[in-house]
């Protein structure tokens, strides 16, 4: 979708920035020091340190990707919320105050406490850079996302503006600004999600989308002479059949009339053909919808609640908490789902509408396939409790949350900031249920940009509070990336060049080495943000838990609980659970669709989610090679 620039939104974003650079400049006179510039000092406070938490862990894929997600799909977009927040019962009660006494400034300083091993913190850093990079992936996305319907620029300008801010916060002031932007975005998007809210309840529901929805609400259909897959015949002799794909069990029909093309979907249980829209990419050619140029800033700002207790006309008025899902429940929603077919020269992504109890919403379902009887194979139950499993551990093994134990001064308080934390995401993901549920019954979707899906419900309240939640949302990834690259600078000044490497560097130095680092890791995410640009943000940041979870998570619960582990089981752990999930990533049917435009057929993983093959296999060969190794540290 084209977006105009909005003078409003663009003279509060650039105010928002230059708040955030004043608060960079502040803090980085106070950032001289290793301690200072790596874990500010070690004297945030446990309060404040947990709505940090809470800033740094809403990234982009809780505010943007899950809101998205749910509104393309309902409950099962809320389930990574679920996984988030569950994840952090691990980092409660497992990790917090053991992690805060073993280490000083780096996730690597804390798994080498017992060891001395230069093995064990090379391991360590380089997990953490990989980690660090691929969580920064769906951050630089929902960037350049955002920034496109916030000033009308390009989605490359985004992710390039995002990662000139945050490179010029870390490079000065490290952890300390990082601290405060982390705080004070966290209590912001909490603050403004709660009006948003209000404003979605009060609104209430209309089954009439607005003036700028999409005008194909009501299913278009052709009736056929043949309706047999593979020997499609049109009744309607003023279309002409072009061609017939088959994708992913669905059959879909390209015709053109009037010289413009026209895509439908076989709905076979009526033997009847639902118009379908489509974008259309060939090779030195605009974007076409349909056949046609696009119409700016309309056509694909879809979806709404067509039906209201069997009722097709009706507004409800203002509601409560409960209501809101009582309305759904017994109403029938228009969602959409898309598909992407190749054609030769050309690709088309094709989007249907598809006309959905409000009942079946609220349950699992419509994204995740996990019932047999529904068409669910072996495959996808794996990959559903794949996923699950490493949102649940990939949280107490991100390197970026773990470093900020190190802000506060003792394990009590560790503990305590962990508990602020899981409260004030847990009731953020509560309103992202609210938020991703108004965005798909209101008419607000940008099909070719589910991203999109939060903001533009704000909009459709009024200029005003789409521009502060945009610029909120721009908050929550200068927030979160800032963290990651303090996260990745640390690995590389501390654990690669000073502990590895055994580069001496005084602190002034360290701290040096550090902002180099921070300058080449941003730009390395730019460019890695661009690539991964059409992917959702949630599913991408999927794929860092699983890396997280592989590669650190069974080194730091076997070191705390296991007294037979050695410096080379951990390498080795690292290792495997590292370039394993990482292999087995690169070669996902999400990865080969999204990133690599091959059909997700191709690939040779059957599963995008390898978490469950990853992390037992990770413990598997840490709990092998300690035992086939001397029981004793090793200094390497």
């Amino acid at each position: 979708m084209n977006y105009p620039a909005e003078p409003l939104a663009i003279v509060i974003f650039i105010l928002f920035v230059l708040v955030v650079l004043g608060l960079s400049y502040w803090f980085a006179r106070r950032a001289r020091s290793a301690s200072g510039y790596y874990a500010a000092g070690g004297n945030i406070h446990w309060g404040v340190n947990g709505i940090a938490f809470a800033g740094d862990y809403l990234s982009a894929a809780s505010f943007l990707g899950i809101a998205g997600m749910i509104a393309l799909y309902g409950y099962d977009g809320f389930l990574y919320s679920i996984g988030f927040l569950a994840g952090w019962m691990v980092a409660l009660f497992v990790v917090a105050e053991p992690l805060k006494r073993m280490g000083k400034y780096t996730f690597a300083s804390a798994i080498d406490a017992k060891f001395k091993s230069r093995g064990v913190v090379l391991a360590a850093g380089i997990s953490t850079l990989v980690v660090s990079l691929f969580y920064l992936i769906p951050q630089m996305v929902g960037a350049g996302a955002l920034i496109t319907p916030l000033l009308g620029l390009p989605f490359e300008a985004g992710v390039f503006m995002v990662g000139a801010v945050v490179i010029l916060i870390v490079a000065t002031a490290g952890m300390a600004s990082t601290t405060m932007v982390q705080f004070i975005k966290g209590g912001l998007l909490i603050g403004f999600s709660l009006g948003v809210t209000g404003l979605l309840l009060f609104s209430g529901f209309s089954t009439s989308p607005g003036e700028e929805g999409n005008p194909l609400h009501d299913l278009q259909t052709i009736e056929l002479a043949n309706a047999t897959p593979g020997n499609i015949e049109l009744k309607n002799p003023s279309y002409t059949l072009i061609e017939e794909f088959e994708a992913e069990g669905m059959v879909f029909v390209k015709a053109e009339k009037d010289n413009l093309i026209n895509f439908w979907k076989l709905e076979e249980d009526q033997g009847i053909l639902t118009q379908a829209q489509s974008i259309v990419t060939q090779p030195g050619q605009p974007d076409l919808y349909n056949g046609a140029p696009k119409e700016e800033g309309k056509f694909f700002q879809v979806g709404h609640l067509s039906v209201i207790d069997g009722k097709d006309n009706v507004q409800t008025g203002p509601v409560n908490l409960l209501s809101f899902f009582g309305i759904i429940k017994e109403g029938e929603v228009v969602r959409w789902g898309s598909q992407r077919l190749y054609d030769g020269n050309s690709q088309a992504t094709v989007y249907y509408q598809i006309p959905t109890k409000g009942s079946e919403i609220l349950v699992p379902g419509q994204n995740f396939k996990i019932d047999p009887d529904k068409g669910a194979s072996g495959a996808d139950r794996v990959n559903f409790v794949s996923l699950m499993l490493s949102l649940f551990l990939g949280t107490a093994a991100l390197p970026h949350i773990l470093i900020r134990y190190y802000t506060v001064p003792s394990p009590a308080f560790a503990r305590k900031s962990t508990i602020v934390a899981v409260a004030s995401i847990g009731l953020f993901y509560l309103l992202t249920f609210f938020i991703g549920l108004g965005a798909m019954t209101h008419g607000v979707i940008d099909l070719t940009n589910e991203n999109m899906s939060a903001p533009l419900l704000a909009r459709s309240f009024g200029l005003g509070i789409f521009a502060i939640i945009s610029a909120i949302a721009f908050a929550t990834i200068l927030g979160t990336v800032s963290g990651l690259i303090v996260a990745a600078s640390g690995a590389v000044a501390i654990d690669l060049a000073h502990k590895t490497f055994r580069i001496q560097l005084s602190e002034k130095k360290m701290v040096l080495v550090g902002r180099l680092a921070a300058v080449t890791v941003g730009i390395i995410a730019m460019a890695l943000g661009v690539a991964f640009k059409n992917m959702n943000v949630s599913f991408l940041v999927g794929w860092a838990f699983t890396i997280a979870a592989s590669a650190n998570l069974p080194a730091i619960i076997m070191i705390l609980f296991w007294s037979k582990v050695t410096a080379k089981g951990v390498i080795a752990s690292i290792a495997v659970g590292l370039f394993g999930s990482l292999v087995m990533i690169l070669l996902a049917p999400e990865t080969f669709s999204q990133v690599y435009d091959l059909p997700a057929s191709s690939a040779p993983m059957p599963i995008s989610q390898p978490a469950i093959i990853s992390v037992p296999l990770s413990f598997l060969t840490l709990v092998a090679v300690s035992l086939l190794t001397k029981k004793k540290d090793e200094v390497e």
